[in-house]
């Protein structure tokens, strides 16, 4: 087991990463206040674990209530947020249950959000499922449900008492899902670690096929690049904004196609594109850098274009997007492989032309 931790003061939390960690309740027990707590999962991820997570809990005395959603982005928010409250009232659950997400990036924030608001806050536990949900949701306390004008547009920072990544649950996540978290991954080297991105591009084949080793090491590097960026900006005043290369592009293909058209790691890898060739215009990569990291977003068998809707419906939901400040569009951009920054002053024909570049068809 490898283990890290997010250092947050008295709410600082570790996050384990191993094979068949669902099953020790030990790793459990400890953080909870009573021994109660709601496990909330969907219809696709409960019945490979959820029975597993509530027996050993059960085994070792605690009060095991079951909540299961269905599944996709497209429930992602209210009327499904609200059967969450219904079903925790119905159950007279206290400040003191514990949640537990157990799922995929949209479990994990939807129950955050749940246990952010709750009797005004209780404790919750990540679980997740998803190379996606293990590298970058679980961790650093962002929960949200979406608005039909923008994705995660409603929601609270709320910390988890524990993150808990069990590698066994990426054998049974299909292939679209596993690329959807590698663009995450290569967010991490794009971002501030060129070293990972290097071995990320002689090691993208073993990450596809799923091997063992390479998969906890890519989590680990993930977590550990993550974990230090949530430790120095928690509620995303400033250098946590890097971690969102990509999004907002990404985040208008999500709404602009529908939720769920596109995942979210698929929506990303089109938007670090355009984002990549913004910062080719603006002098900060050359073409041999855009060409390699379209190269590993290929490998990981991701898109590596958006779709083709119109550039001003790009515009108009970019303009929605959480970081635009005093109406401007601030977009995080590449001054090279392995260093960010977030940039308010390109052009909008740039940011046009950028789209263009990168469109289907």
């Amino acid at each position: 087991m490898r283990t890290l931790n997010v250092a947050l003061g008295e709410r600082s939390y570790p996050i384990l990463i191993g094979a068949g960690l669902r099953q020790e309740a030990g790793l459990i027990l400890p953080l909870l206040k009573t021994p109660r707590v709601v496990i909330i999962s969907n219809e696709t991820v409960a019945p490979l674990y959820l029975g597993g997570l509530a027996g050993v809990l059960r085994a070792a005395g605690v009060e095991v209530g079951e909540i299961v959603l269905p599944d996709g982005e497209s429930y992602k928010d209210w009327p499904t947020l609200n059967r969450i409250f219904d079903e925790l009232m119905a159950a007279r659950c206290e400040r003191s249950t514990t949640l537990i997400a157990l799922g995929g990036g949209v479990i994990g924030d939807m129950v955050g959000f749940a246990a952010a608001t709750f009797q005004r806050g209780v404790p919750f536990i990540q679980v997740p499922t998803t190379l996606l949900a293990q590298v970058d949701s679980s961790v650093g306390g962002k929960t949200a449900i979406n608005h039909p004008l923008g994705k995660n547009m409603i929601g609270a920072f709320h910390q988890p008492r524990l993150v808990l990544a069990d590698i066994e649950t990426l054998s049974t996540l299909p292939a679209r899902e596993l690329a959807a978290g590698l663009a995450e991954v290569i967010k991490y080297g794009l971002i501030r670690d060129a070293a990972f991105f290097d071995w990320l591009e002689a090691n993208m084949g073993r990450l596809v096929a799923r091997d063992g080793e390479a998969l906890a090491y890519a989590i680990e590097r993930s977590c550990a690049n993550k974990a230090e960026i949530v430790a120095a900006d928690e509620t995303e005043q400033g250098v946590r904004a890097i971690l969102n290369l990509g999004h907002t592009f990404g985040h208008a293909i999500e709404a602009g196609m529908g939720y769920g058209e596109w995942l979210h790691g698929e929506a990303v890898a089109a938007g670090a594109m355009m984002a990549a060739e913004l910062s080719r215009m603006r002098g900060w990569l050359d073409a041999a850098d855009v060409a390699r990291i379209e190269a590993i977003h290929r490998a990981a068998g991701l898109p590596v274009r958006g779709p083709e809707l119109p550039v001003d419906r790009y515009l108009q939901l970019m303009a929605h997007d959480k970081k635009v400040e005093a109406g401007r569009l601030r977009l995080v951009l590449l001054e090279g492989i392995g260093s960010a920054v977030i940039d308010g002053d390109s052009p909008r024909e740039s940011i046009e032309a950028a789209i263009r570049e990168r469109l289907d068809g």
